[in-house]
C-alpha cells in the first residue's frame, strides 16, 4: 500500500529513494555543498533538501542507515526523529559521532532513512494511580524480566 506524500525539494537528488520495493525506509541525503567533519563524539545538524506535506495523522520518522551506525558509528540522536504532518520547514537530521575518529559527511551523501507511519492520537482521561487496571506485571521495569 502506498501513501500520497507532497514533497518539495530544492534538487531533484534529495528527493528520497527505496533502495528495494521491499524496503520500510526511504533514503534521505544530505543537501550540504561541502563536505562537513563530524568529529568523534560531536553531533551536527544536516539540511536534507527537502519539505514534505505529510496527510493528516500521519508522521515521518528519521532513523539511522545501519550500514552507517555499524561500520562508522554514525547514528542519528533523537532517533526516531519525528516530522509533525503540519510541519513544513526543512527536514534535517541529527546526526552524532558515536566512534573514536572523525567522519566526513560528503554532500548528496545518504545519511539517514524516512519511514512514513500513521499516528493515533490518544484521549487522555484522568483518573488516579490506584484505578489503573492491575496486571502481572505491575510496576516493575528497566530489566525486571530477566531479559538483557
Amino acid at each position: 500500500m502506498t501513501k500520497p506524500v507532497r514533497i518539495a525539494a530544492t534538487h531533484d537528488d534529495f528527493i528520497p529513494t527505496y533502495a528495494t520495493p521491499g524496503s520500510a525506509g526511504a533514503d534521505i541525503y544530505a543537501a550540504i555543498d561541502t563536505t562537513i567533519t563530524l568529529e568523534a563524539g560531536t553531533t551536527s545538524v544536516i539540511p536534507c533538501g527537502i519539505f514534505l506535506e505529510l496527510p493528516p495523522l500521519y508522521e515521518a520518522q528519521i532513523r539511522p542507515r545501519s550500514g552507517l551506525a555499524a561500520k562508522h558509528g554514525i547514528t542519528v540522536l533523537n532517533s526516531p526523529g519525528t516530522i509533525d504532518p503540519d510541519y513544513r520547514g526543512e527536514v534535517c537530521v541529527i546526526l552524532h559521532n558515536t566512534a573514536q575518529k572523525a567522519f566526513a559527511i560528503e554532500p548528496k551523501m545518504r545519511i539517514a532513512q524516512i519511514v512514513i507511519a500513521p499516528v493515533v492520537q490518544a484521549e487522555f482521561k484522568k483518573t488516579s494511580h490506584e484505578e489503573l487496571a492491575a496486571t502481572q506485571r505491575g510496576e516493575k521495569g528497566f530489566g525486571s524480566s530477566g531479559a538483557f
